[in-house]
């Protein structure tokens, strides 16, 4: 199911949750500035966010 990007959570909405659990997602430093995410149960690889930040380099 896709859906368009919100800038504002449902619950400030005042929507009801999603009744999908959260996703367990965990961060990794692999190295100075290097960050790998994992989620648990996803052998695939594509993580998605309901947020994003800007990437310095």
């Amino acid at each position: 199911m896709e859906t368009e990007p919100d800038d504002e959570p449902a619950r400030l909405r005042g929507e009801e949750p999603s009744s999908e659990p959260a996703a367990s997602v965990s961060a990794y430093e692999s190295r100075p500035g290097r960050l790998v995410f994992t989620e648990e149960g996803n052998t695939e690889g594509w993580i998605a966010i309901d947020g994003a930040v800007d990437v310095e380099r």
